[in-house]
């Protein structure tokens, strides 16, 4: 049977694939994610074809306007290779945040590696033991997207027979993302951090009971492997370790977290937030820690937003009011494509500023859409997903901070943690109701999960000790059973200023 060639734009990649092949299986290990995990029903998986035809199967007509599917617009889910063809891409490709700050360490020798296992993003750092220096960093997506962009999705798929293909999926990724280091065959060790069910698909654990009510699970302690039983290309010795979750869908990522931004030390209260599609929340100091996880769902990552996407070229990023009118910033100074996170909060601030949007989260008017920069628009089902995803956090701090007896003006710091902490807008993220706390006091905190793995493969004497402190202080809060959620969720789901 003759190979066709799929070229992806403006990539430059280059496959080759027979008639009636699944774009969905040829797409995914270059970026291309599939939130609804193939079932066609959302637009996250969207491509572009630039040259050559891909039919229009009747999900694709559920999902685009005539405009849309005359303009090329496909859903690689659903799609299969009729002849060659260029692919529009680009709108997939993203840096992935990692974090190279300086830590105190403990001289010792050779080398050892750090992982952050994200529910999207892989971040993999050589570190020399010896001097604390970052080596080298690789990065990539998290190759389970295919399955869906939210843990409960697949969770779902584990269920029906999928664990053994995601288990294998991420130890690949992360075995080719080692491969690509240099100095590997001097590597004394390894540790990876994630969240709860990342942990699990890893260690080829159990996730049934994270599927349901009180999503708490007896397997998240750590968990020690041997590079030949995950395949990778490092010396047998080599110590793998998983560090253990905190709670329910509270895992090691915030674990580490809290050991790097040393709100586990404070006298004074504090909070650490994981804005991402399982939202993590910890409150405390060092008598006391509470932590909780909420789903926020995929928004803060413009996931199952009509025209989201990554913060990557053609990215509508910030949106601002000049003059009475919207002023959206693009990355890559190119035509806008979509609107990733950050700039789906500045957006619905700037609707709010400008009466286009109520506070109770509907058009102004009677309006279908709120045009942002042609031909990027939200609509009132993004605005939706946005107030749910909001509330969701909104409440989990509120409730913390109820059982430790404070409000938001008691918090001195509120560490934001992940890519999405790091670029959003603290004033938006007021104006909407996200954040309750001043802004002087809230502080993008950078990739924690991989700078807390790597203080604790740097400095062990002193971590390990304040990792089992940590985990001795720490509370886990089950919000889906706690009886003050769903009023405080319901309260928290207006755009009032906090």
């Amino acid at each position: 049977m003759p190979l066709f060639p799929i070229n992806l734009a403006p990539l430059g990649i280059r496959l080759e694939a027979e008639r009636g092949a699944s774009l969905e299986t040829l797409l995914a290990p270059h970026g291309v994610e599939f939130p609804c995990g193939g079932a066609g029903i959302c637009r996250g998986c969207r491509v572009r074809v630039v040259e050559g035809a891909l039919a229009a199967t009747p999900e694709m007509r559920e999902i685009f306007t005539p405009a849309e599917l005359a303009d090329g617009w496909r859903l690689a889910c659903t799609a299969r290779v009729e002849g060659p063809l260029t692919l529009e891409i680009a709108q997939w490709t993203t840096p992935v945040l990692t974090d190279e700050t300086r830590c105190p360490f403990e001289p010792q020798e050779g080398f050892a590696i750090a992982i952050d296992l994200g529910t999207t993003t892989l971040g993999v750092q050589l570190v020399d033991l010896a001097t604390g220096d970052v080596v080298a960093v690789r990065t990539g997506l998290n190759p389970q997207t295919v399955h869906g962009a939210d843990v409960m999705s697949r969770i779902q798929f584990a269920l029906e027979g999928g664990a053994g293909r995601l288990a294998s999926l991420i130890r690949e990724a992360l075995g080719n993302l080692i491969a690509a280091l240099p100095r590997r065959q001097e590597v004394r060790s390894v540790l990876l951090a994630g969240n709860t069910v990342m942990h699990h698909f890893f260690c080829g654990l159990d996730v049934e009971p994270l599927a349901h009510v009180p999503f708490e699970t007896p397997h998240g302690e750590e968990r020690r492997m041997s590079p030949r039983e995950l395949g990778w290309d490092l010396p047998g010795d080599t110590v793998v370790r998983f560090l253990p979750c905190l709670g329910g869908f509270v895992g090691s990522d915030i674990l580490a977290g809290i050991l790097a931004t040393g709100i586990g030390d404070r006298d004074d209260l504090a909070a650490l937030i994981d804005l991402g599609t399982n939202g993590e929340i910890v409150v405390g100091n060092g008598q006391r820690l509470l932590c909780a996880s909420t789903a926020a769902g995929p928004a803060f990552e413009a996931g199952r937003i009509r025209m989201g996407m990554r913060a990557a070229e053609g990215a509508i990023t910030h949106v601002a009011v000049r003059g009475g009118a919207l002023e959206c910033r693009v990355m890559g100074d190119v035509p806008a494509r979509g609107v990733c996170g950050s700039g789906l909060v500045d957006a619905a601030a700037a609707g709010l500023a400008l009466g286009a949007i109520l506070p109770n989260g509907r058009l102004a008017a009677g309006a279908r859409e709120f045009p942002l920069q042609h031909p990027v628009a939200l609509t009132q089902a993004d605005i939706r997903e946005l107030q749910l995803a909001k509330a969701a956090i909104a409440a989990g701090l509120r409730i913390l901070l109820d059982r430790s007896n404070s409000t938001a003006a008691g918090l001195t710091a509120v560490h934001l943690a992940g890519a999405f902490g790091n670029y959003v807008n603290v004033e938006s993220a007021r104006r909407i109701g996200l954040l309750a706390a001043g802004p002087a006091r809230v502080l993008p905190a950078g990739n924690t999960a991989l700078r807390g793995v790597r203080m604790a493969l740097l400095a062990p004497a002193r971590s390990e000790p304040a990792m089992a402190a940590i985990r001795a202080r720490t509370e886990h809060v089950p919000l889906a059973s706690d009886p003050a959620f769903q009023d405080v969720f319901v309260d928290s789901m207006s755009f009032e200023i906090a």
